[in-house]
């Protein structure tokens, strides 16, 4: 029997098997509502509100404070001498690394062609929102962390919400934290073997196959298959091995190079086109407000480019505490300010990019699909770069393997912890997730398991629900966060010594 006859076997048996979960709960989680002549999906709208409510709560943060966080994360106020494993510039690159990557270069294609250029409008707002959001989730994340004897930390929905819960009403908030956080360890665990793994590489190599001659190339066959597989699983493997420390380093260099390749590659196309710039920006704003050819009208770009923003950032899924917990501080609220700038970086700046430079290079496939046609997305922005830049194609190609390796490494860390909350840390339970881990990388680019993957996108977005209702009854704790450590950056200004008193101090590396 064949490999390729193998690999359909199995996707059928998986397929058989999870389909019908799969869609029972994807339309229990993805719930529509129809709008204004489109449909609404509610758990978009449910991180929206989130967005809202966190950034009126907290006097739109995002904004007032956005020059403290690059101070910190530029570690203007880090401490050698805190509990934690990476500095915060580290922990920012590590998430980043979580949520940048296929949904950039891919799903705003997709977003601008079902919503038109004006989704790129909502979508930049949505971002905007989801910053503060980002903020509330990663503090409670550090406030709440466990530091283990070893030095290492542990983090994210799991422990804040059984703590917090149970600081804040007691026993029965306890027992409620505990059942919460059980299910938000499964929700990451899964995702992160699936959604964070499994599609990364499946997509990956696809994207490779298509610039190497197809499935008639030289990466097209079984054998191919299995090399990148092995491949990704190996360099997975070594990096996972190493720990926080190990993702952060080839994260905190390996993100900061490919965006910066990738944003330079959208500048050259737009100052090759400068003079549509104007056009191309009017063409956005005028979408937002009166779309034509979009179901729905306005609301149908306002849900697209929320939408794709929602899923593009994660922000209130409860995944990014997790990284950013193992931040070297005393103050929790100092990396929730540097996490507000993960939304940023992921959709005000990178998706924004994509959208303009597609809007701008106005390529075929894009007309295309706004018509109706089946159009990757990828294909759809390869096409934009490949007006001004008949090679990126290939560099695009590039840019997919590194951000998709670099995801599957982040959800490699965040499955681990939640791996380990579930089943203990001992060395044994720990080297049982990652040899899982590794070959479900190698998997990857044999196997689709498509099912398991739309069970899995559902399973973690069924995460904001929990996670955000923990968020609202705990933000009165990350108001009193934010006030110490602006006390605390007020006193360092003012040339005076480290505030705060033991108890503060303990519990910022709780």
């Amino acid at each position: 029997m064949s490999l390729e006859s193998i690999t359909e076997n199995v996707d059928e048996a998986v397929s058989g098997f999870f389909e019908p979960i799969a869609e029972w709960l994807g339309e229990i989680v993805f719930y529509a509502v129809p709008v204004g002549g489109t449909d609404l999906p509610l758990i978009v709208a449910w991180l929206v509100v989130a967005g809202l409510v966190f950034t009126g709560w907290f006097g739109i943060v995002q904004l007032r404070k956005f020059r403290l966080a690059v101070d910190v994360v530029r570690g203007k106020y880090d401490d050698k001498d805190s509990a934690g494993e990476v500095n915060h510039f580290q922990a920012l690159t590590a998430a980043v690394s979580g949520t940048v990557g296929l949904g950039n270069i891919a799903g705003v294609a997709v977003a601008v062609s079902i919503g038109g250029a004006g989704a790129t409008f909502w979508m930049i707002l949505c971002g905007l929102l989801g910053m503060a959001t980002k903020f509330v989730e990663v503090t409670l994340g550090v406030k709440y962390r466990e530091v283990h004897a070893d030095g290492t930390v542990s983090g994210g929905p799991m422990h804040y919400l059984p703590k917090g819960l149970g600081e804040r009403f007691g026993k029965n908030g306890k027992a409620l934290g505990k059942v919460l956080a059980v299910l938000a360890s499964i929700m990451i665990l899964f995702f992160g073997l699936f959604g964070g793994n499994l599609f990364q590489v499946n997509q990956s190599y696809a994207q490779l196959v298509s610039v190497t001659g197809g499935e008639d190339g030289a990466m097209g066959s079984s054998a191919g298959a299995l090399f990148f597989g092995i491949l990704v699983a190996a360099l997975v493997g070594i990096v996972l091995l190493g720990g926080i420390r190990s993702i952060a380093s080839v994260t905190s260099r390996l993100i900061p190079a490919m965006a910066g390749i990738y944003i330079a590659a959208c500048l050259v196309v737009i100052l090759v086109n400068v003079t549509a710039v104007p056009g191309a920006i009017g063409t956005i704003i005028e979408g937002a407000f009166n779309p034509e050819g979009v179901a729905g009208g306005v609301l149908g770009a306002l849900i697209i480019g929320f939408q794709r923003a929602a899923f593009s950032n994660e922000a209130g899924l409860g995944s990014a505490p997790i990284a950013h917990s193992a931040v070297k501080t005393k103050h929790p609220a100092s990396e929730g300010l540097v996490a507000l700038l993960e939304p940023f970086i992921d959709t005000v700046v990178i998706c924004t990019m994509t959208a303009l430079t597609i809007v701008i290079a106005n390529p075929a496939s894009w007309g295309e699909a706004r018509d109706g046609e089946s159009i990757g997305g990828v294909t759809i922005t390869s096409d934009a770069f490949e007006t001004v830049l008949p090679w990126f194609p290939y560099v695009l190609t590039v840019a997919v393997l590194l951000f998709a390796i670099s995801t599957v490494l982040t959800w490699g860390y965040y499955g681990l912890k939640a791996w380990t909350y579930l089943f203990g840390r001992s060395r044994t339970s720990e080297t049982v997730f990652k040899s899982l881990y590794t070959l479900l990388a190698v998997s990857g680019s044999l196997l689709t398991l498509q099912t398991l993957i739309d069970l899995a996108d559902a399973v973690l977005f069924s995460l904001a629900v929990v996670n955000i209702i923990g968020l609202y009854l705990l933000a009165p704790v990350v108001k009193r966060e934010l006030d110490a450590f602006l006390a605390y950056v007020r006193t360092r200004k003012a040339g005076g010594a480290e505030e705060g008193t033991n108890d503060e101090r303990s519990e910022a590396t709780v």
